[in-house]
């Protein structure tokens, strides 16, 4: 279901498979570009530096993760540093290096060792004629759309973040709770679309006819007459609850709204009219040990779409100080 943390029982075995056992109780043109100088040599992305910690005199590289422009990718990257920290790594977080063509050029001048991406949206970018959509295939297709010597380690499968339509809290008994009944429906329906900027800094605006009547014509055979449009996601709730539009699309999950979204149902997408997007750390091939990739694994194997939005908002909405957020989510995690 998009923006919950409901998976098909073969995602969940997977997540569960990578746990570490816990004790009991447009600017594409330009991106491929940038992206596409990583493939010129193999480049240090580990930067030796002298490290003091807790008054010794102990030294050792430094491993820097990359954060770009929004929430989101910051409490990520402290989630990453923290964890492979706890390795025996010394870590830092390098806050605001950009878009997703600025974090390809640090990782290529050595800048930064790597940085979190959500999957759909990075093939979305490097490739455009990419057109699948299930989690799997989103996978495979963006490992081959990485340059050469940079990959992507486990995608944490239990965070949804697609484009999600919602309808009312207390929507009418007629209307599905899933997608994949909602055909009969369509002809009759008034789609709002958030076409304004999303919370996350790194996604795009939706497109009405590309980014959401397309794939709800070509996966589910229902075809949406009516649309309205709303720059604000506010002035898009409003006309939802005031009975203006049947149902909304977010550009993402509602727990990352304000609120948390309590007054909105998502429906759920089980057949991907919009393209899996997970959060996975991108990185350069020799940049981590297999210790520390598992280490990564087992955070994926824990990350949820509802713990990350708590923490977005607890640095968002509540000034917590990310490295503190991470540490707690860390520790109650046993990572």
């Amino acid at each position: 279901m998009s923006g919950t943390d409901s998976h098909p029982p073969h995602a969940r075995g997977a997540r569960a498979a990578r746990r570490r056992p816990r004790p009991s109780g447009t600017e594409r043109k330009r991106l491929v570009r940038a992206a596409r100088t990583l493939a010129r040599g193999a480049l240090v992305t580990v930067v030796a530096v002298a490290a003091v910690a807790c008054g010794s005199k102990d030294t050792g590289p430094i491993v820097t993760v990359g954060a770009g422009d929004s929430p989101q990718s910051r409490m990520v990257a402290e989630i990453y540093a923290g964890a492979l920290a706890r390795t025996g790594l010394h870590t830092r977080v390098q806050d605001r290096v950009g878009d997703r063509t600025d974090q390809f050029a640090a990782v290529d001048s050595g800048e930064i060792a790597l940085f979190g991406e959500v999957t759909g949206d990075l093939l979305t970018a490097l490739d455009s004629t990419a057109t699948v959509t299930k989690p799997d295939a989103v996978n495979a297709a963006l490992a081959k759309a990485l340059p050469q010597g940079v990959v992507t380690s486990d995608p944490a499968d239990g965070t949804d973040l697609r484009p999600t339509i919602v309808a009312g809290a207390s929507r009418p008994a007629t209307l599905p709770s899933s997608l994949k009944d909602l055909a009969p429906h369509c002809e009759d329906l008034i789609l709002g679309i958030d076409t304004g900027a999303p919370l996350d800094a790194q996604r795009a605006p939706l497109d009405p006819e590309r980014d959401v009547l397309t794939p709800l014509r070509t996966v589910y055979h229902c075809t949406v007459t009516r649309t309205v449009t709303f720059t604000t996601e506010a002035d898009l709730r409003k006309a939802l609850s005031e009975g203006e539009i049947h149902l909304a699309v977010l550009s993402g999950p509602p727990a990352f709204l304000p609120g948390d979204g309590a007054d909105l149902a998502p429906l759920s997408d089980p057949d991907y009219a919009f393209r899996a997007a997970m959060i996975a750390p991108i990185l350069r091939k020799s940049a981590l040990t297999d210790p520390q990739l598992r280490k990564l694994n087992y955070v994926a194997g824990e990350l949820t779409t509802t713990a990350l939005a708590d923490m977005v908002h607890q640095i968002r909405d509540q000034s917590a100080i990310p490295s503190s957020v991470a540490r707690d989510w860390l520790d109650a995690h046993a990572l």
